[in-house]
């Protein structure tokens, strides 16, 4: 007593009976109660009852709404009685106002399951990040959501799909989604759309710094920058470090030639303006052991035509000796073969040679054939590899033709089922776009509206009221096969709609 949806309550306890039996877990996390009471109440689990005893008194002619969260469990296998809640008015008014709608991916526009819908009303809009709202539900698995028995007010509404459990948009690693003008409800309100993202951190910090086996320091960023570099602070003895930034400038390798101090203050720049500082420590009695190996850019063993074997080291290369680098073809040795470095990295290797298709080589690096900046030397190592024939791979034209020729946009060329970017285009005008030796693979369309013309895509920032660029996938898959070239026409819409 009394049953959900009742009018007019005047009493303290309310039971709910459930048809079987069932337990409570982090009842005073998960349960909330809209709008609040001074006094928690307490929750008793009786069998196939839940009481709830409230310690506080109500207020006269008011709806409250309890929202269970995942509090609710059945006893067998913990399976979650998802988005219940209990209704009741202490008035003979119920109310009943609804916003319903629906959450996508801001990558891939694809709905998202079990994200939390939250409302505050604007007047408590100031605890968003600090407190857990009290009226959420959560999506099902076509993004929809629907938040029922809301008061006449003004609110606003989020979405955050967390890696927690607490309802509090405060990581970075979270996604989260707004709309960025409040609601005016007085009325039932549906067709909400809600776009999550991750938003990049506004200021900057160094999130992680370490020192590995071999001495490489790795330091890790919360966002990425466009223009990095590094400063050693009070360190003359600092001298031709090896710096290598991630392609994405979210992080730093480091290979000092002198490891002979005990702290080191670092300095991390963008454009050359300072944004944060580190201090490394080590002990004076710590070594380092290392052992150079490489990877490559091969392909399932295989060189893709058209481009050249790449080799990447896991330390900094002073030295090969081409002398104890043997190439073989089908077993016979050959000569001919030419092994430069990519400046202006001291990581990277190009090794060229007349390929040939059928041919098995193998690429061994005697022992001695390669040394470090510490002068370590390699043990023997051997790549065995061939050239992938042409055939094997198809070409692939994009007519690409902007309908608001007003408008920059970046075209991606998606591969497989991770969605991975195998290329990438900016577009300013109309233009075909020629994608050659493009493996056998199925591939799908993303285009981004560039709203900056900076070039890339830019997330949303919900301090600032920013939405996320706005992204359009083409209806159609494109499945490349082998020797075979494949057109297509593309036709960008003005307006990209979810």
């Amino acid at each position: 007593m009394p049953k959900n949806l009742s009018r007019n309550f005047k009493g303290k306890k309310i039971d709910i009976t459930f048809d079987e039996y069932f337990k409570l877990s982090n009842e005073y996390q998960e349960i909330t109660i809209s709008p609040e009471t001074g006094i928690a109440p307490t929750f008793k689990v009786k069998k196939k009852t839940l009481e709830i005893d409230f310690k506080d008194s109500l207020e006269n002619n008011t709806t409250y709404s309890i929202h269970f969260g995942k509090a609710i469990q059945d006893v067998n296998e913990s399976n979650i009685l998802k988005n219940f809640s209990f209704v009741f008015a202490t008035g003979p008014k119920l109310d009943s106002l609804q916003i319903s709608g629906k959450v996508i991916s801001s990558q891939d526009n694809q709905p998202v399951l079990d994200a939390t819908v939250f409302l505050f009303p604007l007047k408590k809009d100031s605890l968003f990040g600090k407190k857990k709202p009290s009226i959420y539900t959560s999506t099902d698995s076509s993004g929809n959501f629907s938040l029922k028995n809301l008061r006449e007010d003004t609110y606003r509404i989020y979405a955050l799909k967390e890696t927690g459990a607490d309802r509090i948009y405060n990581s970075p690693n979270e996604d989260i989604a707004f709309l960025k003008d409040s609601i005016f409800l007085n009325k039932d309100t549906s067709n909400i759309s809600l776009k999550l993202f991750k938003q990049v951190a506004e200021n900057f910090r160094i999130l992680d710094r370490r020192i590995e086996k071999d001495g490489k320091i790795n330091l890790y960023f919360n966002k990425p920058l466009e223009k990095p570099s590094i400063t050693f602070i009070d360190a003359p003895t600092i001298k031709n470090p090896i710096i290598d930034f991630s392609s994405k400038g979210d992080t730093v390798h480091l290979w000092l030639r002198d490891y002979s101090f005990d702290s080191l203050k670092v300095a991390i720049n963008n454009y050359d303006k300072v944004l944060d500082t580190v201090t490394l420590r080590r002990s004076l009695k710590d070594t380092y052991n290392r052992t150079i190996l490489f990877n490559n850019n091969l392909s399932g063993g295989k060189i893709v035509p058209g481009k050249p074997l790449t080799l990447t080291f896991n330390l900094p290369i002073s030295s090969i000796n081409a002398s104890k680098v043997v190439l073989t073809e089908d077993s016979i040795s050959k000569s001919g073969f030419t092994i430069k470095k990519l400046l202006p990295s001291e990581l990277k290797y190009q090794i060229d040679f007349p390929w040939k298709t059928k041919k098995r080589y193998t690429l061994s690096f005697n022992e001695g054939a390669i040394e470090d900046i510490y002068g370590t030397k390699n043990k023997d190592l051997k790549l065995d590899f061939e050239l992938d024939e042409i055939e094997n791979y198809g070409n692939l034209s994009l007519n690409l033709i902007k309908e608001d020729s007003l408008k920059n946009y970046i075209v991606q060329l998606l591969v497989g089922k991770e969605n991975n970017i195998y290329k990438e285009f900016v577009i300013t005008k109309n233009a075909t776009v020629n994608i050659n030796n493009i493996p056998t693979n199925t591939y799908k369309v993303r285009v981004i509206e560039d709203a900056n013309n900076n070039g890339k895509f830019d997330s949303g920032n919900v301090r600032l009221k920013i939405q996320p660029e706005k992204v359009w996938f083409w209806d159609k898959t494109i499945v490349t096969r082998a020797n075979w070239d494949r057109e297509e026409k593309i036709a960008i819409p003005k307006d990209f709609k979810d």
